[in-house]
């Protein structure tokens, strides 16, 4: 009997030493054979070429086992468990939930049989430092993925950040470098030399495509793109600025990711005052301002780093970002969460039209004025969540994703593509939408899945993000259907939910306490369940339903309550508060609520007429876009301070849009956002003041109230006649009773509730909504204790506002 040496690497890709007790596991036995019961050995973790811990061991294995096909896996501990399995890739079946490698066993050769697992390609593709055995000083060197090239080749660009089709813009200084064909349709330098030497440099991929074709591609696992305006010289030479460069399509540039900018002010590709990582983040957060953990301790602040800068002829970015955080912390809020930030078409973008996912869009600041913000919204007890796009790319992807190594639509390497072109009338036929912008990606491709998973990971790991807020997930795992008619593609729709999975068990395996959100409109109870059992792993999911019915202003029909703009027309009919009784029920099932959102706020609108009926801010909503003077102000104001009452006092996570907390009242929209953004620090000084005192008071009440912020919620009293809604919550500690009305008129003798599950207990008023401090009439119970009795209860409700009462004990 002879025995095969088989060597297993787990690599993670990942500079932090999060693991431990790493142990190789596999269907082999003692006695070097196939079993299908597994044994297990210890990895040994040494320093991979990457510079990061990596894992490894060796099993020999019987040559009698020659064309067998084995399956292996590695377990692990981290921070919050022991024995957590740490293989997150799924087998390559669309209908399988299982996780592990397999491999056959080869007739051997003077090698052992190489296993190798990557648990991110953070450190894999891209420009990278790479460390030879037996050496110190990294060189440089550049993977990349490209299965269709016939030939690659790196290629270094001048100052003006581009390189055109016929080649202008390369120097001859860093030579072109040629890369190598390995297994995978992976490319790859070897022996290019210091990295230190390539530090900043600008570079492009020279891909040779099937038929001789050459293009220049930028590098997609790119940490930084030179430009940061809106010029595309659509592959004709540039002697311009790169600054006036669109970023998805110019050079890419070599990031010593390790190094952090010393000085806030700098950015852009040149910077040259730097300091390790190490000390960057040393004292990042404060004992005396812990930042939550949980989605359910989080009040979220939707912030749109373009849309500061108020009287600046430019999009807003991260100085103006900074500036604004005293007055955050101010506000009381405890997690910032940022429209998408990884680099995007043209300036003047809301940021989901992402092109490459590891580069940080420079036309708000760059990736490490990004580090800079995060460490201070850290140090001031705030979270940063991070909105990411998966579902589409950004339209014009020409240098990006955009047949990237070839030229027909089924080697379209990132688009997902059925059959072959031959099949279609037309060639874009194959291609599959998914109601959102442009074709899908090809979550059938495993590198595809990597690089958005991967690109999360570094956002964690590089830029210590607290968590996410995925863009429409349901356009993943439901929405697919074939370009050419229609058809619903459910294989699709499999490997979408396949990619979700997996990106969720790859974030907390690496960052267990990671909060994850879904923009997910299918009511699919699997997306907040486990990955176990089928789930898509997440914390929570955006509840759009809780808006529609709250505000949904730009709605028609009568399928959604629409509280708001409805009682804005000043009219005593009744409201349709039992619709929005089912959702504020809801609101307990794992939810993102809010009373305002950039998609409801910027998208929604309805045709009427052939009018184009857009969506308002909620305080315009309040009183059917009247000016906002007088007693419409003040009027327009208690209808606000309902709306985000019902948010924050709800069973779900609340979130507003940046603006609400001072009646924000312009056109916020995609297309014109710049020319219509508010002065927040000045209007919270004038014209806001008492509204946004409200926002302070009303969110410190959230956090100070552990009932609140439970998932335990009782509507008992609903009257669409009376516009009253009432509804319990409560925990192991407390138990809150709040009361509200949308009447135009408060009820002078006291309103009566009925309902079995209000307990028999004396009751005080700890919160209202029309305190005079907020710009109300004062009217309430005064902080009165109040019996209730056979679950009757009367209370005093103000006209347009709520009421909080707590049980006492005493």
């Amino acid at each position: 009997m002879a025995l095969i040496t088989v060597q297993f690497t787990y690599i993670t890709g990942l500079s932090r030493n999060i693991f431990r007790n790493v142990r190789l596991t596999g269907s082999w036995d003692t006695n070097n054979r196939y079993s299908n019961q597994w044994s297990s050995i210890p990895m040994q973790q040494i320093t991979g070429a990457d510079g990061c811990p990596c894992f490894t061991a060796t099993v020999q294995l019987d040559d009698s086992q020659i064309g067998w096909l084995f399956r292996w896996g590695v377990i692990l501990d981290n921070d919050v468990g022991t024995n957590v399995w740490g293989i997150v890739t799924e087998i390559d079946d669309q209908n399988s939930l299982e996780c592990y490698r397999s491999f056959e066993l080869r007739t051997p050769s003077t090698q052992p049989q190489q296993e190798t697992y990557y648990l991110t390609h953070c450190r894999r593709l891209g420009a990278q430092k790479y460390y030879p055995a037996s050496t110190t000083q990294p060189e440089i060197r550049f993977t990349l993925w490209s299965p269709n090239a016939e030939n690659v080749e790196v290629v270094f660009g001048n100052g003006s950040g581009y390189i055109a089709d016929d080649g202008n813009g390369i120097v001859t200084s860093p030579a072109t470098l040629p890369m190598a064909r390995q297994s995978g349709g992976i490319w790859q330098t070897n022996g290019t030399g210091d990295f230190t030497n390539f530090n900043r440099a600008p570079y492009m991929y020279r891909i040779t495509k099937p038929g001789g074709r050459v293009a220049y591609r930028t590098d997609l696992y790119s940490r930084c793109q030179m430009g940061r305006g809106n010029t595309n010289p659509r592959g004709n030479s540039y002697t311009g600025s790169y600054t006036e460069l669109d970023g998805s399509v110019s050079c890419s540039v070599v990031i010593d990711f390790e190094q952090v900018s010393r000085d806030f002010a700098e950015q852009g590709w040149n910077q040259n005052q730097f300091i390790p990582e190490a000390e960057f983040w040393r004292n990042e957060y404060r004992s005396d301002r812990p930042i939550p953990t949980r989605v359910e301790d989080l009040v979220i602040y939707e912030l749109h780093i373009g849309a500061l800068g108020n009287g600046n002829n430019r999009p807003g970015n991260f100085a103006d970002a900074m500036e604004l955080l005293p007055y955050l912390v101010d506000l009381g809020i405890n997690a910032v969460e940022l429209l998408p930030m990884a680099e995007f078409r043209d300036e003047q973008n809301w940021g989901y039209e992402t092109s490459h996912y590891f580069a940080l869009e420079y036309s708000a600041g760059g990736r490490d004025q990004l580090k800079h913000f995060v460490r201070e919204c850290h140090r001031n007890g705030i979270a940063v969540i991070l909105d990411v796009v998966y579902n589409h790319y950004s339209p014009d992807a020409e240098r990006a994703e955009w047949l990237y190594d070839a030229d027909n639509p089924q080697q379209n390497i990132y688009y997902w593509y059925e059959g072959n072109s031959s099949n279609y009338p037309q060639p874009d036929g194959g291609y599959v939408d998914n109601m959102s912008t442009g074709f899908a990606p090809r979550f059938h491709e495993q590198m595809v899945r990597q690089m958005f998973i991967s690109s999360a990971a570094e956002l964690v790991e590089e830029f210590h993000i607290d968590g996410f807020r995925v863009d429409q997930t349901t356009s993943m795992h439901l929405y697919n259907v074939l370009h050419a008619d229609g058809r619903p593609l459910g294989n699709v729709n499999a490997f979408g939910a396949k990619f979700l999975r997996e990106w969720t068990r790859t974030l907390k395996l690496i960052k267990p306490s990671v909060m994850l959100m879904a923009e997910d409109h299918s009511d699919w109870e699997r997306v907040t369940q486990s990955p176990d059992v089928g789930g898509l792993g997440f914390d929570a999911t955006w509840y759009s339903n809780f808006y529609h019915h709250l505000i949904g202003d730009a709605r028609q029909g009568n399928e959604y309550a629409k509280l708001i703009p409805t009682a804005g027309y000043g009219q005593d009919q009744p409201l349709a508060m039992d619709y929005f009784a089912g959702a504020l029920a809801a609101s307990g099932h794992n939810k993102v609520v809010y009373h305002e959102s950039h998609d409801e706020a910027g998208n929604s609108y309805y045709n009427e007429a052939g009018n184009r009926v857009e969506s308002r801010r909620t305080i315009a909503s309040a009183v059917n876009s009247a000016p906002l003077i007088g007693e419409t102000r003040r009027v327009a104001e208690s209808r606000c301070r309902f709306a985000v009452g019902m948010s924050v006092l709800s069973a779900g996570t609340p979130m507003f849009l940046m603006g609400e907390e001072i009646g924000a009242q312009r056109q916020y929209r995609y297309g014109d956002f710049i020319n219509n953004r508010e002065n927040l620090q000045q209007e919270r000084a004038t014209n806001s003041a008492r509204l946004f005192i409200f926002y302070q008071d009303l969110i410190q009440f959230r956090l100070n109230h552990s009932a609140v912020k439970s998932h335990q919620i009782d509507i008992v009293h609903v009257h669409n006649a009376n516009r009253v809604i009432a509804f319990r919550r409560w925990d192991d500690t407390e138990e809150l009773l709040v009361v509200a009305s949308l009447n135009n008129y408060y009820f002078g003798d006291g309103y009566t509730i009925w309902a079995s599950h209000i307990p028999t207990a004396r009751w005080r008023e700890v919160f209202n909504s029309d305190a005079q401090i907020y710009g109300g009439n004062n009217i309430g119970n005064s902080g009165a204790t109040i019996s209730a009795s056979n679950g009757n209860i009367r209370v005093i409700i103000p006209a347009n506002g709520f009421i909080v009462l707590q049980r006492t004990f005493s």
